[in-house]
Protein backbone atom coordinates (compact mmCIF):
# COMPACT_ATOMS: atom_id res chain seq x y z
CA UNK A 1 0.00 0.00 0.00
CA UNK A 2 3.15 2.39 0.73
CA UNK A 3 4.79 1.26 -2.62
CA UNK A 4 1.27 1.98 -4.10
CA UNK A 5 0.64 5.67 -2.63
CA UNK A 6 3.97 6.65 -3.44
CA UNK A 7 3.68 5.53 -6.94
CA UNK A 8 0.63 7.51 -7.21
CA UNK A 9 2.27 11.06 -5.73
CA UNK A 10 5.18 10.21 -8.03
CA UNK A 11 2.89 10.02 -11.14
CA UNK A 12 0.26 13.07 -9.93
CA UNK A 13 3.64 15.30 -9.86
CA UNK A 14 4.93 14.68 -12.98
CA UNK A 15 1.61 14.95 -14.19
CA UNK A 16 1.60 18.38 -12.97
CA UNK A 17 5.25 19.31 -14.41
CA UNK A 18 3.70 18.10 -18.02
CA UNK A 19 0.98 19.88 -17.43
CA UNK A 20 2.33 22.96 -15.65
CA UNK A 21 0.67 25.89 -13.63
CA UNK A 22 -3.04 25.57 -13.47
CA UNK A 23 -4.65 27.90 -15.54
CA UNK A 24 -5.33 31.20 -13.15
CA UNK A 25 -8.17 33.78 -12.67
CA UNK A 26 -8.02 36.80 -14.75
CA UNK A 27 -9.59 39.33 -12.93
CA UNK A 28 -9.24 41.93 -16.00
CA UNK A 29 -11.81 40.26 -17.76
CA UNK A 30 -11.61 42.64 -20.28
CA UNK A 31 -7.48 43.26 -20.98
CA UNK A 32 -5.77 42.19 -23.63
CA UNK A 33 -4.06 39.12 -21.77
CA UNK A 34 -7.72 37.77 -21.03
CA UNK A 35 -8.41 37.41 -24.50
CA UNK A 36 -4.78 36.08 -25.73
CA UNK A 37 -4.25 34.00 -22.73
CA UNK A 38 -6.29 31.27 -23.22
CA UNK A 39 -6.55 27.48 -21.43
CA UNK A 40 -4.82 25.89 -24.66
CA UNK A 41 -2.22 28.75 -25.10
CA UNK A 42 -1.73 28.53 -21.37
CA UNK A 43 -1.48 24.86 -21.18
CA UNK A 44 1.55 25.26 -23.94
CA UNK A 45 3.48 27.92 -22.43
CA UNK A 46 3.23 28.15 -18.68
CA UNK A 47 5.96 25.24 -18.05
CA UNK A 48 8.51 27.47 -19.57
CA UNK A 49 11.20 29.43 -17.67
CA UNK A 50 13.47 31.63 -19.64
CA UNK A 51 16.68 31.08 -19.80
CA UNK A 52 18.34 34.49 -18.74
CA UNK A 53 15.70 35.21 -15.49
CA UNK A 54 13.61 31.76 -15.27
CA UNK A 55 10.46 33.96 -15.69
CA UNK A 56 7.53 31.93 -16.30
CA UNK A 57 3.80 33.48 -18.30
CA UNK A 58 2.39 33.21 -14.56
CA UNK A 59 4.82 35.83 -13.60
CA UNK A 60 4.34 38.21 -16.75
CA UNK A 61 0.79 38.47 -16.22
CA UNK A 62 0.56 38.75 -12.12
CA UNK A 63 -1.34 42.16 -12.61
CA UNK A 64 -4.15 40.42 -14.75
CA UNK A 65 -4.69 38.35 -12.27
CA UNK A 66 -4.15 40.39 -9.17
CA UNK A 67 -5.72 43.54 -10.68
CA UNK A 68 -9.09 43.88 -12.54
CA UNK A 69 -8.28 47.14 -13.97
CA UNK A 70 -5.49 46.27 -16.42
CA UNK A 71 -5.39 47.19 -20.77
CA UNK A 72 -2.39 45.00 -21.18
CA UNK A 73 -2.02 43.06 -17.93
CA UNK A 74 1.64 41.87 -19.03
CA UNK A 75 5.15 42.27 -18.57
CA UNK A 76 8.32 40.76 -19.85
CA UNK A 77 10.91 39.61 -17.66
CA UNK A 78 13.86 39.58 -20.16
CA UNK A 79 14.52 39.54 -23.41
CA UNK A 80 13.85 36.04 -23.82
CA UNK A 81 10.02 36.68 -22.47
CA UNK A 82 9.14 38.17 -25.75
CA UNK A 83 10.40 35.33 -27.70
CA UNK A 84 9.73 32.34 -25.81
CA UNK A 85 5.74 33.35 -24.77
CA UNK A 86 5.62 34.88 -28.28
CA UNK A 87 2.44 33.31 -28.69
CA UNK A 88 0.72 35.52 -26.09
CA UNK A 89 3.00 38.89 -26.28
CA UNK A 90 2.83 39.07 -30.15
CA UNK A 91 -1.01 39.46 -30.43
CA UNK A 92 -0.79 41.86 -27.52
CA UNK A 93 1.82 44.42 -28.86
CA UNK A 94 0.49 44.13 -32.57
CA UNK A 95 -3.06 45.32 -31.31
CA UNK A 96 -2.38 47.27 -28.95
CA UNK A 97 0.15 49.28 -31.26
CA UNK A 98 -1.59 48.72 -34.35
CA UNK A 99 0.70 47.54 -36.29
CA UNK A 100 0.92 44.65 -38.63
CA UNK A 101 2.91 40.65 -38.20
CA UNK A 102 5.11 42.02 -40.26
CA UNK A 103 6.23 45.38 -39.39
CA UNK A 104 9.65 46.12 -38.64
CA UNK A 105 10.72 49.10 -36.29
CA UNK A 106 12.60 52.32 -37.59
CA UNK A 107 14.63 54.48 -35.40
CA UNK A 108 15.58 58.04 -36.35
CA UNK A 109 17.52 61.15 -33.46
CA UNK A 110 18.23 63.06 -36.26
CA UNK A 111 17.15 66.81 -35.02
CA UNK A 112 17.65 68.07 -38.70
CA UNK A 113 14.74 66.49 -39.79
CA UNK A 114 12.44 68.17 -37.74
CA UNK A 115 10.36 70.92 -39.22
CA UNK A 116 10.05 73.97 -36.88
CA UNK A 117 9.42 74.37 -33.07
CA UNK A 118 6.91 75.01 -30.41
CA UNK A 119 5.90 78.53 -31.23
CA UNK A 120 7.38 81.17 -29.10
CA UNK A 121 3.89 82.26 -28.12
CA UNK A 122 2.66 78.92 -26.70
CA UNK A 123 2.79 79.02 -23.05
CA UNK A 124 4.70 76.15 -22.62
CA UNK A 125 6.46 75.87 -18.58
CA UNK A 126 9.06 72.58 -19.77
CA UNK A 127 10.02 70.09 -21.86
CA UNK A 128 10.50 67.09 -21.13
CA UNK A 129 11.30 63.80 -23.47
CA UNK A 130 12.33 60.37 -22.48
CA UNK A 131 13.68 56.90 -23.55
CA UNK A 132 14.17 53.28 -22.17
CA UNK A 133 16.85 50.97 -22.86
CA UNK A 134 17.78 48.16 -21.53
CA UNK A 135 21.27 46.07 -22.03
CA UNK A 136 21.62 42.72 -23.62
CA UNK A 137 22.54 39.95 -21.11
CA UNK A 138 20.68 41.56 -17.99
CA UNK A 139 17.09 40.62 -17.13
CA UNK A 140 14.60 43.20 -17.45
CA UNK A 141 12.93 44.79 -14.04
CA UNK A 142 10.28 42.09 -13.40
CA UNK A 143 12.30 39.33 -13.83
CA UNK A 144 15.95 40.55 -13.25
CA UNK A 145 17.76 38.64 -10.79
CA UNK A 146 19.52 40.45 -7.55
CA UNK A 147 22.79 39.59 -9.25
CA UNK A 148 22.31 41.19 -12.23
CA UNK A 149 20.74 44.21 -10.76
CA UNK A 150 23.71 44.59 -9.14
CA UNK A 151 25.58 43.95 -12.15
CA UNK A 152 23.76 46.77 -14.26
CA UNK A 153 23.83 49.39 -11.21
CA UNK A 154 27.85 48.53 -11.57
CA UNK A 155 28.20 48.78 -14.79
CA UNK A 156 26.49 52.36 -15.14
CA UNK A 157 28.26 53.91 -12.08
CA UNK A 158 31.18 53.29 -14.00
CA UNK A 159 30.27 54.32 -17.64
CA UNK A 160 28.84 57.60 -16.46
CA UNK A 161 32.17 58.48 -15.34
CA UNK A 162 32.97 58.17 -18.76
CA UNK A 163 30.41 61.52 -19.95
CA UNK A 164 31.82 64.63 -20.70
CA UNK A 165 31.10 67.98 -21.59
CA UNK A 166 27.59 69.52 -20.86
CA UNK A 167 26.45 65.60 -20.04
CA UNK A 168 28.82 65.01 -16.96
CA UNK A 169 27.63 64.71 -13.79
CA UNK A 170 27.00 62.32 -10.99
CA UNK A 171 25.55 58.55 -9.75
CA UNK A 172 23.86 59.39 -6.86
CA UNK A 173 22.59 55.19 -5.47
CA UNK A 174 19.41 55.39 -3.42
CA UNK A 175 21.05 52.69 -1.06
CA UNK A 176 22.71 55.05 1.89
CA UNK A 177 21.44 58.13 -0.09
CA UNK A 178 22.53 61.30 2.01
CA UNK A 179 19.00 63.05 3.49
CA UNK A 180 19.62 66.38 1.85
CA UNK A 181 20.45 64.89 -1.48
CA UNK A 182 17.75 63.03 -1.33
CA UNK A 183 15.73 65.97 -0.53
CA UNK A 184 17.30 67.89 -3.00
CA UNK A 185 16.06 65.30 -5.91
CA UNK A 186 12.41 65.11 -4.39
CA UNK A 187 11.92 68.90 -4.46
CA UNK A 188 13.91 68.75 -8.35
CA UNK A 189 11.29 66.13 -8.86
CA UNK A 190 13.63 64.05 -10.13
CA UNK A 191 13.67 60.75 -7.71
CA UNK A 192 11.50 57.85 -8.39
CA UNK A 193 10.25 56.42 -5.07
CA UNK A 194 8.87 52.77 -4.47
CA UNK A 195 5.16 51.80 -3.75
CA UNK A 196 3.49 51.63 -6.76
CA UNK A 197 1.00 49.06 -6.80
CA UNK A 198 1.47 47.79 -10.83
CA UNK A 199 5.14 47.57 -10.14
CA UNK A 200 5.49 46.02 -6.99
CA UNK A 201 2.83 43.15 -7.64
CA UNK A 202 4.99 42.80 -11.28
CA UNK A 203 7.99 42.34 -9.30
CA UNK A 204 9.69 45.26 -10.23
CA UNK A 205 10.30 46.53 -6.49
CA UNK A 206 12.31 43.33 -5.31
CA UNK A 207 15.20 43.72 -3.10
CA UNK A 208 14.04 47.62 -3.11
CA UNK A 209 16.45 50.04 -3.14
CA UNK A 210 19.35 47.73 -3.66
CA UNK A 211 21.21 48.45 -7.11
CA UNK A 212 18.91 51.31 -7.61
CA UNK A 213 19.91 55.30 -8.50
CA UNK A 214 19.71 58.20 -10.36
CA UNK A 215 22.40 59.98 -12.35
CA UNK A 216 22.13 63.85 -13.28
CA UNK A 217 24.21 66.27 -15.25
CA UNK A 218 25.61 69.75 -13.56
CA UNK A 219 22.62 71.44 -14.76
CA UNK A 220 20.19 69.19 -14.35
CA UNK A 221 19.19 68.74 -18.25
CA UNK A 222 20.44 65.32 -18.58
CA UNK A 223 19.40 62.49 -16.00
CA UNK A 224 19.43 58.51 -16.26
CA UNK A 225 17.35 56.50 -13.74
CA UNK A 226 18.69 53.28 -13.36
CA UNK A 227 16.81 50.27 -12.54
CA UNK A 228 13.00 51.71 -12.04
CA UNK A 229 10.49 50.20 -14.68
CA UNK A 230 13.75 49.64 -17.04
CA UNK A 231 17.12 49.16 -16.57
CA UNK A 232 17.55 52.23 -17.84
CA UNK A 233 15.54 55.66 -18.34
CA UNK A 234 17.41 58.28 -20.37
CA UNK A 235 16.00 61.73 -19.93
CA UNK A 236 16.56 65.47 -21.51
CA UNK A 237 14.74 68.28 -19.84
CA UNK A 238 14.60 72.01 -19.63
CA UNK A 239 12.47 74.92 -18.46
CA UNK A 240 10.58 76.57 -21.55
CA UNK A 241 9.28 75.60 -24.73
CA UNK A 242 12.81 74.44 -26.87
CA UNK A 243 11.84 71.04 -27.95
CA UNK A 244 14.36 70.26 -30.44
CA UNK A 245 16.92 71.41 -27.94
CA UNK A 246 15.54 68.65 -25.33
CA UNK A 247 15.59 66.18 -28.22
CA UNK A 248 19.21 66.93 -29.44
CA UNK A 249 20.76 66.15 -26.11
CA UNK A 250 18.54 63.67 -25.71
CA UNK A 251 20.07 62.39 -28.99
CA UNK A 252 23.53 63.10 -27.90
CA UNK A 253 22.83 61.32 -24.56
CA UNK A 254 21.54 58.42 -25.59
CA UNK A 255 24.29 57.93 -27.79
CA UNK A 256 27.18 59.05 -24.97
CA UNK A 257 25.62 56.69 -22.75
CA UNK A 258 25.30 53.54 -24.88
CA UNK A 259 29.42 54.24 -26.20
CA UNK A 260 30.06 54.44 -22.60
CA UNK A 261 28.41 51.16 -22.03
CA UNK A 262 30.24 49.45 -24.53
CA UNK A 263 33.48 51.11 -23.39
CA UNK A 264 33.11 49.45 -20.43
CA UNK A 265 31.30 45.86 -20.93
CA UNK A 266 30.76 44.97 -24.42
CA UNK A 267 27.43 45.00 -24.07
CA UNK A 268 24.88 46.78 -26.60
CA UNK A 269 20.95 48.09 -25.87
CA UNK A 270 18.64 45.19 -26.79
CA UNK A 271 17.26 46.21 -29.83
CA UNK A 272 14.77 43.69 -31.89
CA UNK A 273 14.40 44.51 -35.51
CA UNK A 274 10.59 43.68 -34.98
CA UNK A 275 9.78 45.54 -31.80
CA UNK A 276 12.56 48.21 -31.40
CA UNK A 277 14.26 48.84 -27.99
CA UNK A 278 13.09 46.32 -25.36
CA UNK A 279 10.89 47.36 -22.59
CA UNK A 280 9.75 45.34 -19.49
CA UNK A 281 6.51 47.17 -20.35
CA UNK A 282 5.36 45.89 -24.09
CA UNK A 283 3.38 49.38 -24.17
CA UNK A 284 6.93 51.22 -24.39
CA UNK A 285 8.31 48.91 -27.30
CA UNK A 286 9.72 50.85 -30.13
CA UNK A 287 11.21 53.73 -29.20
CA UNK A 288 10.42 53.90 -25.82
CA UNK A 289 9.98 57.38 -26.06
CA UNK A 290 7.43 60.00 -24.28
CA UNK A 291 7.77 63.71 -25.95
CA UNK A 292 6.09 65.97 -23.63
CA UNK A 293 5.33 69.54 -22.62
CA UNK A 294 3.30 71.13 -19.54
CA UNK A 295 1.72 73.41 -21.24
CA UNK A 296 -1.09 76.05 -20.08
CA UNK A 297 -4.89 75.73 -22.42
CA UNK A 298 -7.47 77.22 -19.84
CA UNK A 299 -9.94 77.48 -23.14
CA UNK A 300 -9.60 73.80 -23.52
CA UNK A 301 -10.23 73.85 -19.57
CA UNK A 302 -13.30 75.63 -20.08
CA UNK A 303 -14.50 72.78 -22.81
CA UNK A 304 -13.83 70.27 -20.50
CA UNK A 305 -11.75 67.23 -20.03
CA UNK A 306 -13.34 65.06 -22.38
CA UNK A 307 -13.60 67.33 -25.49
CA UNK A 308 -9.69 67.90 -24.85
CA UNK A 309 -9.43 64.02 -24.84
CA UNK A 310 -10.86 63.66 -28.12
CA UNK A 311 -9.55 66.12 -29.90
CA UNK A 312 -5.79 64.82 -28.79
CA UNK A 313 -6.92 61.99 -30.08
CA UNK A 314 -7.43 63.14 -33.56
CA UNK A 315 -3.93 64.65 -32.88
CA UNK A 316 -2.25 61.37 -31.61
CA UNK A 317 -1.44 63.05 -28.58
CA UNK A 318 -2.08 62.43 -25.05
CA UNK A 319 -3.01 64.40 -22.58
CA UNK A 320 -2.28 64.51 -18.69
CA UNK A 321 -2.27 65.94 -15.93
CA UNK A 322 1.12 67.56 -14.38
CA UNK A 323 1.50 64.93 -11.55
CA UNK A 324 2.02 62.50 -13.45
CA UNK A 325 0.14 59.39 -15.09
CA UNK A 326 -2.28 58.47 -12.48
CA UNK A 327 -2.11 62.04 -10.29
CA UNK A 328 -4.94 64.16 -11.56
CA UNK A 329 -5.79 67.68 -13.03
CA UNK A 330 -5.07 70.98 -12.15
CA UNK A 331 -5.53 74.37 -13.06
CA UNK A 332 -4.95 74.74 -16.69
CA UNK A 333 -1.68 73.19 -17.18
CA UNK A 334 -1.85 69.63 -19.07
CA UNK A 335 0.97 67.53 -19.79
CA UNK A 336 0.97 67.11 -23.90
CA UNK A 337 3.00 64.00 -24.84
CA UNK A 338 2.93 61.68 -28.01
CA UNK A 339 0.57 59.01 -28.11
CA UNK A 340 2.63 55.86 -30.02
CA UNK A 341 5.90 54.69 -29.10
CA UNK A 342 5.80 51.63 -31.79
CA UNK A 343 5.47 51.99 -35.92
CA UNK A 344 6.79 55.37 -36.01
CA UNK A 345 10.27 56.71 -35.74
CA UNK A 346 11.72 59.34 -33.16
CA UNK A 347 12.05 62.19 -35.49
CA UNK A 348 7.97 61.45 -36.31
CA UNK A 349 7.17 61.04 -32.90
CA UNK A 350 8.63 64.41 -32.04
CA UNK A 351 7.03 66.06 -34.94
CA UNK A 352 4.16 64.78 -33.92
CA UNK A 353 3.68 65.77 -30.66
CA UNK A 354 5.24 70.12 -31.65
CA UNK A 355 2.45 70.19 -34.38
CA UNK A 356 0.14 68.99 -31.63
CA UNK A 357 0.69 71.42 -29.47
CA UNK A 358 0.83 74.49 -32.03
CA UNK A 359 -2.54 73.55 -32.92
CA UNK A 360 -4.16 72.79 -29.21
CA UNK A 361 -3.13 76.41 -28.86
CA UNK A 362 -4.13 77.87 -31.91
CA UNK A 363 -7.65 76.51 -30.81
CA UNK A 364 -7.47 77.33 -27.25
CA UNK A 365 -6.78 81.01 -28.09
CA UNK A 366 -10.42 81.18 -29.90
CA UNK A 367 -11.92 79.18 -27.15
CA UNK A 368 -10.35 81.20 -24.45
CA UNK A 369 -12.55 84.07 -27.06
CA UNK A 370 -15.66 82.13 -26.48
CA UNK A 371 -15.92 81.57 -23.23
CA UNK A 372 -14.80 84.69 -22.14
CA UNK A 373 -11.47 84.31 -20.79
Amino acid sequence: RVFLALHLVVSLILVLLIMGEPFPEIKSKHSLVAKYVTKEIWDKLSGISTATSGFTLKKAIACATEFDNQHCGIYAGDWDSYRDFAEVFDPIIQEYHGISPDAKHTSDMDVNKIEGNVAEEVPVHSVRIRVGRSIDGFGLSPGITKEQRLGVEKLMSSAFTKLEGDLAGKYFPLTGMDEAVRQQLVDDHFLFVSGDPNLKVAGMERDWPEGRGIFHNAAKTFLVWVNEEDQLRIISMQKGGDVKAVFERLARGIQAVGDSVKAESGKEFALDEKYGYVHSCPTNLGTGMRASVHVDLPGWTKEGLSALKDRCEELKVQPRGTRGESGGQTGVTYDISNKHRLGYSEVQLVQCMIDGVNTLYTEDVKLQKKHGL
